[in-house]
């Protein structure tokens, strides 16, 4: 199936019946809007598994540095910070 990708564009004149215009017009995207689309939902992709792999990392450290206080063990540098920050 096709994907029909399509963009909205408002006109903010305030006056389009005097200036002959539709206030709204749906057009399909161009190719170099098509691509930056793409581009910008690899972009997301790419930012969002890293904030997410530093979230893990973060709550990997904070279980560990919980784990060793409860057994009176010293934290590490990285351990350390996650509490305190």
């Amino acid at each position: 199936m096709t994907e029909n990708l399509t963009a909205l564009e408002v006109c903010c004149c305030g006056n389009c019946a005097a200036e002959g215009h539709e206030k709204e017009v749906i057009r399909p995207l161009t190719a170099e809007e098509i691509t930056q689309r793409e581009a910008d939902a690899e972009a997301y992709a790419t930012r969002k598994a890293e904030e997410d792999a530093a979230a893990e990392a973060k709550a990997v450290f904070k279980a560990s540095a919980k784990a060793k206080l409860i057994a009176g063990q010293p934290l590490t540098a990285e351990e350390a910070d996650v509490l305190v920050l």
